[in-house]
């Protein structure tokens, strides 16, 4: 998909329209699809940083950058995913690319921490993350802590 919008976002310069359809894949993905009820609104969304891509007007992918400190010691990548229509066209491949650059240059040296599914731990590895934990229950799905080193 040629003819995609990204774009980076700090939460209080979102318009509401782009938090709105942003929150919606989110749900539409996290817990609709993945039939997961929690606490998408956890208050880190006004500290991050949030990469979109749109086709049209439509988000199509996002995910969030959270600063080190936050809730790990490193910076990290959370709240990935890819509307149902764009998959397997490489977008999550190119919208998680973008982050981890993002991370890579706005803190350097710094290793880059993700809570990753533990399903999807191959995509992670071949961007050169290595899992760093035992498998943990998070929300009834198994995840697994991952890390790219610095």
């Amino acid at each position: 998909m040629s003819d995609l919008c990204w774009a980076w976002h700090d939460f209080d310069a979102m318009t509401p329209r782009l938090l709105h359809d942003m929150l919606r894949l989110r749900e539409a993905v996290f817990v609709v699809e993945q039939d997961c009820v929690y606490d998408d609104i956890d208050g880190y969304d006004p500290i991050a940083q949030h990469l979109t891509a749109h086709a049209g007007d439509a988000v199509v992918a996002c995910l969030r950058v959270l600063p080190p400190g936050t809730r790990n010691p490193r910076p990290s990548i959370g709240r990935i995913c890819t509307a149902q229509a764009v998959r397997g066209t490489g977008i999550g491949r190119e919208l998680f690319r973008r982050g981890v650059a993002h991370v890579q240059t706005r803190w350097p040296g710094q290793a880059v921490f993700i809570s990753a599914q533990q399903y999807l731990s191959r995509f992670y590895t071949d961007f050169g993350f290595v899992q760093i934990s035992t498998p943990y229950d998070e929300d009834g799905i198994t995840h697994i802590d991952m890390e790219l080193a610095a």
